[in-house]
């Protein structure tokens, strides 16, 4: 697992690496030092054309953990799947998530986690390609609510999500990008709810819903 050279230092950096070690071994007779492991995702986390999937993204979804932990059945897994979630992401590219996967499954094989777990944070990877957990799939709902929880941000931190994904895909022309996300935010806005644990449900739906209908007004004003 090779690093990304060049990546610069995030002020979070010591407490995400401690927050990885403590993550890692759950239990587990480790075959390789974690640490370079971690020191790798957060070069990636770090790369140029990141703007919104960032390593503050990650700091972000790992917090919202924090909060959902106890829905899921095995929050380890899900620790595990947010730090490789989008540790491939090029948004240009459709095949981030499954390469984002198999990343996982190659390091965690290294380290020496057991197949189970390495298995399930590469299908919880997988999931945030569309972010449709299955019923009783409490570890994927974790894992979703908190990479969707942007969505239910103040305002203020809303629209500068919506400006850093605007950033992302800069090559894209205004006229056509307008299209691709008001399709985005319907597609969203359709869905019975955005959110699957009850934290989710009851903290972030109804402020969610309405960030996504102002973006739309805006896009198609």
């Amino acid at each position: 697992m090779n690093a990304t050279d060049g990546a610069p230092r995030h002020p979070a950096h010591d407490d995400l690496i401690r927050r990885w070690l403590d993550t890692v071994p759950a239990g587990t007779e480790l075959s390789a030092d974690p640490r370079p492991y971690a020191e790798n995702l957060l070069a990636r986390w770090a790369e140029p054309q990141r703007r919104y999937h960032s390593t503050d993204h990650l700091v972000a979804v790992l917090g919202h953990l924090d909060t959902l932990a106890g829905h899921a059945d095995d929050p380890a897994a899900v620790r595990l799947a947010a730090w490789f979630h989008d540790a491939v992401y090029r948004p240009d590219r459709s095949e981030n998530e499954e390469r984002s996967a198999v990343l996982a499954e190659r390091a965690l094989s290294e380290l020496g986690l057991d197949g189970a777990r390495t298995a399930e944070v590469a299908r919880l990877v997988r999931l945030t390609a569309t972010h449709d957990p299955g019923p009783g799939d409490t570890n994927g709902e974790a894992l979703c609510d908190a990479d969707l929880a942007i969505l239910a941000a103040p305002p203020g931190p809303y629209a500068a999500y919506a400006s850093a994904v605007r950033e992302e895909y800069g090559f894209v022309p205004d006229a056509a990008f307008r299209e691709g996300r008001a399709a985005v935010l319907r597609q969203l806005l359709e869905l019975p709810t955005l959110f699957r644990t009850p934290h989710g449900r009851d903290r972030w739906e109804a402020r969610a819903r309405q960030n996504l209908a102002t973006e739309l007004e805006l896009l198609t004003v």
